[in-house]
């Protein structure tokens, strides 16, 4: 008896991450539990010290590069000038800020991992001068219009400067995966981090700027789609670093040693930011092959790389990570002429996985980070590769 084609789930019916009215956002792996803890670790490695600063030494930090700031994590819910002045204001009012929560390097620099806001808006007021005061509640009518230069040497400036905040440092000495839980169980704002956001402010310049340069290609660009790019939510570069994560683990079953997907990409990573464990040349071998992807993807699928595209539906569905990580990895060492050879064929294959294999539409679509997920759809996929290479 044939097996009966598995439908797939409708546009309509497929949560997304940036517009859920938006078709060409990311899907939502609503079964993903790759924030979770899988193997809690020793409560003994946690250590994070309470400490004290000025708000004039904090802005000193930031100025000498011992505070990271996290200078490229912009998000489109950054706060407005009324809510920026209103922090300010409670300050002159000496009215007590939250913990604020930094990570700690070997060489002492500190990270902010809560906090980035308050920090970045005091450090506009004072340092870059061009925040007008505005909708204050108390101090309108001594200060409303009016920027640091206009207090600068009053009772107002010194107030700011001499203000004391508490901060709760976490030890260089904490294992990364401990940190990451940390950074995610502190993470209860109104706007609260994700994952990839969270990395972000865990990672140094060189993972950040390798990752934000992947982004910026050409062929990501015009493969990927606006809603893609420069992402709210670091989506781009989260894709950016699961292409780098699964070329570098090298057998896809490796997989199977770390706990969550988090804990994988948290690592990667990390590895990243070490030159010794990834070289400058491996760096570059890796962004040429996420350009040969994304421009091999592009020839192959057209508007549809990296999205579900059964047989039979014209529909444009959201970017799915699930496929975004294993053709990215396919399609990366293969030459144009080469898949003009065998796109056809391949096309053909990808799309009835899609529709007739309910294993694979299973590991694209529901609890995509477990291991026995991800190596199916490695295997199919690739296992559809070399068929085609071999006709």
């Amino acid at each position: 008896m044939a097996r009966r084609p598995v439908e797939p789930a409708r546009p309509s019916d497929v949560l997304e991450e940036y517009d859920e009215n938006e078709p060409t956002g990311v899907e939502l792996d609503p079964e993903d539990d790759s924030a979770t803890v899988v193997s809690p670790y020793d409560p003994r490695l946690i250590r994070v010290d309470p400490k004290v600063y000025s708000v004039r030494q904090v802005i000193d930090m930031i100025d000498d590069q011992e505070l990271d700031l996290a200078p490229d994590f912009q998000r489109r819910r950054v706060w407005r000038v009324r809510q920026k002045s209103l922090l300010i204001e409670s300050i002159l009012l000496r009215i007590p800020l939250p913990a604020f929560y930094f990570s700690a390097d070997a060489e002492g620099r500190l990270q902010v991992v809560d906090g980035v806001q308050r920090l970045s808006t005091i450090y506009e007021f004072v340092r870059d001068r061009n925040l007008p005061l505005d909708h204050l509640e108390y101090l309108g009518d001594e200060l409303q219009g009016k920027t640091y230069n206009d207090i600068e040497g009053t009772i107002w400036s010194r107030r700011i400067l001499n203000t004391q905040i508490s901060a709760n440092v976490i030890d260089p000495q904490t294992p990364v995966a401990v940190k990451f839980d940390i950074f995610r169980r502190i993470n209860t704002g109104g706007s609260p981090l994700n994952s990839q956001e969270i990395r972000h402010c865990m990672s140094k310049d060189r993972s950040r700027q390798f990752l934000r340069d992947l982004c910026d290609t050409a062929a990501f660009r015009e493969t990927m789609g606006s809603s893609i790019i420069d992402h709210v939510r670091m989506v781009d570069r989260e894709l950016a670093l699961r292409f780098t994560a699964f070329k570098l683990i090298g057998d896809i079953a490796n997989f199977k040693r770390y706990g969550s997907m988090d804990e994988f990409l948290t690592e990667i990573n990390q590895l990243l930011d070490n030159s010794h464990e990834v070289t400058a040349r491996q760096l570059r071998t890796l962004a040429d092959g996420f350009v040969r992807a994304m421009e091999n993807a592009r020839l192959l699928f057209g508007q549809h790389a990296f999205r579900k595209w059964p047989e039979g539906y014209g529909y444009l569905y959201p970017i799915n990570r699930a496929l975004f990580d294993v053709w990215s990895v396919a399609l990366s060492d293969i030459s144009p002429d080469r898949l003009e050879r065998m796109k056809g064929p391949l096309v053909d294959g990808a799309r009835s996985l899609m529709t007739n294999d309910g294993d694979f539409i299973s590991a694209i679509s529901t609890g995509t980070s477990s291991p026995q997920k991800i190596i199916t759809r490695f295997d199919r996929v690739l296992d559809l590769v070399r068929e085609c290479e071999n006709d």
